[in-house]
């Protein structure tokens, strides 16, 4: 399976995932809008690659759900204890849950910091992201015969 670890960062702080490789132009298109919010980001991801936002906040109800502040033993002993391509959507609150941000699972792991308007591709085996290009809209289910393009704006930055 080709999935990829995406870590958000906004200014509360930074949410980390594994998903498909093809949500990839998803996210890169959503950057072209200049996004403040881990929500306003997958909210302009939506339309190209559905079902990822729910995906990603019904995991952060989960770990909100079992993970207080300053008792972190359920996300530690998933991290520790998982394969990295099952771990489940965390958010990034101590050491080791920002070691686990930054490792690549099967195809990769890309950091898309919202604040700095920097896309990081920590490894991207699967398909560089560049300032440009185009995917096709995932309806949740499949892949649809639509293509949808984007443009990076210049404030953008992509680190390899």
């Amino acid at each position: 399976m080709d999935v990829i670890r995406c870590t958000i960062v906004d200014s509360t702080g930074a949410v980390s995932f594994v998903t498909h490789g093809d949500s990839l132009p998803a996210l890169v298109a959503a950057c072209a809008s200049n996004p403040k919010t881990t929500e306003e980001f997958l909210d302009l991801a939506e339309p190209f690659y559905k079902g990822l936002k729910d995906y990603v906040f019904s995991g952060l109800a989960v770990f909100d759900e079992h993970n207080l502040e300053g008792h972190y033993q359920i996300i530690h002993k998933s991290l520790t204890t998982l394969s990295r391509h099952k771990q489940p959507v965390f958010r990034v609150v101590d050491e080791l849950t920002q070691e686990a941000s930054l490792r690549p699972v099967k195809a990769g792991a890309v950091i898309f910091n919202l604040q700095a308007k920097r896309i990081i591709q920590i490894v991207n085996g699967y398909r560089e992201i560049r300032r440009s290009g185009s995917g096709r809209v995932f309806d949740g289910t499949n892949h649809t015969d639509t293509v949808y393009r984007y443009r990076l704006p210049e404030e953008w930055a992509l680190v390899p």
